[in-house]
């Protein structure tokens, strides 16, 4: 087995999906990036680093499928909080069905 070739593939399927991930995650709640880290390491069977996953979010920003505001804490330092916009809302639905579509696909040709 080359194992370059499935480590490569892996990660191409990690980043691809992490974006659906963390809109998946702020559905519906709104959560702090150190928070969403802690959540996807522990639940998800994705590796990430502060240096993927701050630029996501700001991308995903920049994209209008995201909000975010500072929220100064009792102690210690603001926190960045981030939501889903509408927009994200509507992107997360399609990529649901695109997500669906393309799992029942894969199941039809593995048999």
């Amino acid at each position: 087995m080359n194992e370059t070739f499935i480590h490569k593939w892996q990660s191409q399927v990690k980043k691809g999906t992490l974006s659906f991930i963390l809109l998946t995650l702020l559905k519906g709640k709104e959560m702090y990036g150190y928070e969403i880290m802690e959540y996807v390491l522990k639940h998800i069977a994705i590796d990430i680093a502060e240096g993927t996953l701050y630029p996501l979010l700001n991308r995903l920003k920049t994209d209008g499928l995201i909000d975010s505001k500072w929220v100064e804490q009792p102690s210690g330092i603001p926190r960045k909080y981030y939501t889903l916009t509408s927009e994200g809302s509507i992107a997360l639905e399609e990529m649901k069905k695109i997500w669906e579509h393309l799992y029942e696909s894969i199941k039809k040709i593995s048999k």
